[in-house]
């Protein structure tokens, strides 16, 4: 089986989207079956024809450099165009069996019409992505055409897999029969975590001035939809009971400057911590340094839907888990058994809750050794990963 994967951007780029893709290629490689792989325009911004990261060879589309990508309408056209094109030109030389097309929808309109079976992966609609990153609002026009155009991709492809339940449901909402669509949810691989928490944290919190400091941290991007802001607020209170709690914030994004400023304006800058985006390899020390990771992300569409992937790797380390009560996160945290979940968008909710895990030792013990056995029962990708081959025998008609 021949699998060409289109992706918007991969790996160096560190996020969600690309750890998810690569660990996807390695699995199905492993399984035996031949993959090539290609991303748009919108990686990066050079002319590399291809780059190897991490073992694999990644195609690449060059942007284009016309002034027509100065216009947004246009810009979209340009690159589905552009894209098309190195499809072409790869399937030539791959002949595949069946394209895989990765959200966003327009990576599968470009690969419509080339006379192969096109896999359509939902991770997070496109309308409602747009909504996230502040470029639309939801209800305005920009936000119904691009709805529109999910929904087309939707109901156009061979067949759909999306990451979690909460997009499978808005799927079916959108008339697409439910034989068509297979959830292959986020995984992680423990063995990249084994090891990780039994390092000796004291270099990393005397380098942070957290020494004798219970840690909360979160390390992922600085997205408004994080609710990192909210974090901040529940602080005070939770220090006022636990003058011993340290905050450490690992990574950057859209929200750092403005944290930075509010932890200044609330003068919390003695016990919140910002790290910085750091290399990869120096992430298990900073992961060794915190005991109880948070993640507050505030109620919306995308957050409701979508479940992330930085909760499971919290669970692969066995560490502390505190999550928000979004659909996102009951997907994956069982309250009280992997983790805890509190109320979303309510920092009181927050600061009690971080309290109240730190208080109980057995709760403690509980969550952790449940979480990692919950990863190595059900969210390894060497479990997840075979999921596609049913769907990509369906759409073939081959065997394995």
């Amino acid at each position: 089986m021949r699998i060409l994967h289109v992706l918007d951007h991969s790996l160096p780029e560190s996020d969600g989207y690309s750890f998810r893709s690569h660990a996807i290629l390695r699995e199905q490689r492993r399984l035996g079956w031949e993959t090539a792989q290609l991303t748009g325009p919108k990686h990066g911004s050079g002319i590399e024809l291809a780059e190897t990261v991490g073992g694999l060879l990644y195609a690449r589309t060059p942007p284009s450099r016309r002034s027509v990508r100065r216009i947004a309408a246009l810009d979209q056209v340009s690159a589905v165009s552009e894209l098309r094109r190195r499809l072409k030109d790869l399937m030539r030389r791959e002949q595949p069996d069946i394209i895989h097309a990765h959200s966003p929808c327009l990576n599968a309109l470009a690969a419509f019409g080339l006379g192969r079976p096109v896999v359509y992966e939902l991770r997070s609609s496109w309308e409602d992505a747009a909504v996230s990153n502040g470029t639309t609002t939801e209800g305005s026009l920009r936000y119904r055409a691009s709805r529109a155009l999910e929904s087309y991709v939707l109901r156009r492809s061979d067949a759909i897999t999306t990451i979690c339940e909460g997009l499978r449901d808005d799927v079916l909402a959108r008339g697409v029969a439910t034989n068509r669509v297979t959830v292959v949810p986020n995984a992680v691989d423990p063995a990249e975590f084994d090891g990780q928490t039994v390092d000796d944290p004291t270099e990393t919190r005397a380098r942070y001035g957290l020494e004798g400091k219970s840690v909360l941290g979160f390390v992922g991007s600085f997205f408004a939809w994080e609710g990192l802001s909210l974090l901040l607020d529940a602080l005070p209170a939770i220090l006022e009971q636990r003058s011993d709690v340290g905050v450490l914030l690992v990574g950057g994004g859209d929200e750092d400057v403005a944290l930075r400023q509010q932890a200044a304006r609330m003068g919390l800058l003695d016990s919140v911590i910002f790290a910085g985006r750091v290399p990869h390899a120096a992430v298990a020390g900073l992961y060794a340094a915190i005991d109880m990771l948070v993640y507050p992300r505030l109620p919306m569409r995308l957050t409701e839907m979508v479940t992330p992937l930085k909760p499971l790797e919290a669970m692969a380390l066995g560490k502390l888990l505190l999550a928000s009560d979004v659909g996102g996160h009951r997907e994956l945290v069982r309250h009280g058994q992997t983790g805890v979940l509190f109320e979303a968008g309510s920092a009181p909710a927050l600061a009690t809750a971080v309290l109240r895990l730190l208080a109980d030792l057995p709760l403690q013990q509980r969550c952790r050794a449940q979480g990692r056995e919950f990863i190595e029962a059900e969210r390894t990708w060497e479990r997840v990963v075979p999921r596609y081959g049913p769907v990509y025998q369906r759409v073939v008609g081959v065997a394995q």
